[in-house]
């Protein structure tokens, strides 16, 4: 066995170390500055055509919709990596379920002609929301029109 100690009397196991007789200064420790970089936003992805409209009770693709959709397509083009969910919307005439149908026929309709121009079936997905969100809540023609549409989301 090998026992160690000190011979010192004051590193006895009584010894307490008397800190208060050495004052000890602290100085301030500066702080650097925080410099922020500036954050750059990434660009605003957006469709030129968010909307396309549709006449009542309808599904077809009017033509000026479809030089609607044509810019939409080159737009896909240009942005290889976006993915989309297009949505068919209603007005709220109609049953539920009739207008659940019509919004996938109108959906279905951009879909295949976007498809037909291009771009790959994978980047995009047909929902339907039927009446279910409208863009103007109001009743009436004017609100209907608007409400009878294809809505592009970036997904």
């Amino acid at each position: 066995m090998f026992v160690v100690s000190c011979a010192k009397p004051e590193c006895g196991p009584e010894w307490v170390p008397d800190v208060r007789e050495r004052p000890v200064a602290v100085e301030p420790v500066e702080e650097p500055p925080v410099v922020k970089a500036p954050v750059e936003e990434p660009p605003a992805v957006k469709f030129p055509h968010e909307n396309v409209y549709f006449e009542y009770d309808k599904s077809t693709l009017l033509s000026d919709v479809l030089e609607m959709l044509k810019d939409n397509a080159e737009w896909l083009k240009d942005n290889p990596d976006v993915s989309v969910i297009i949505e068919g919307h209603c007005d709220e005439r109609g049953s539920n379920e009739y207008n659940i149908a019509l919004g996938d026929r109108r959906a279905q309709s951009v879909k295949t002609f976007l498809v037909d121009s291009g771009i790959a079936v994978e980047r995009l997905t047909p929902i339907s929301y039927g009446e279910e969100k409208p863009l103007d809540p109001a009743s009436g023609e004017e609100a209907w029109a608007l409400n009878r549409r294809a809505h592009f989301v970036i997904d």
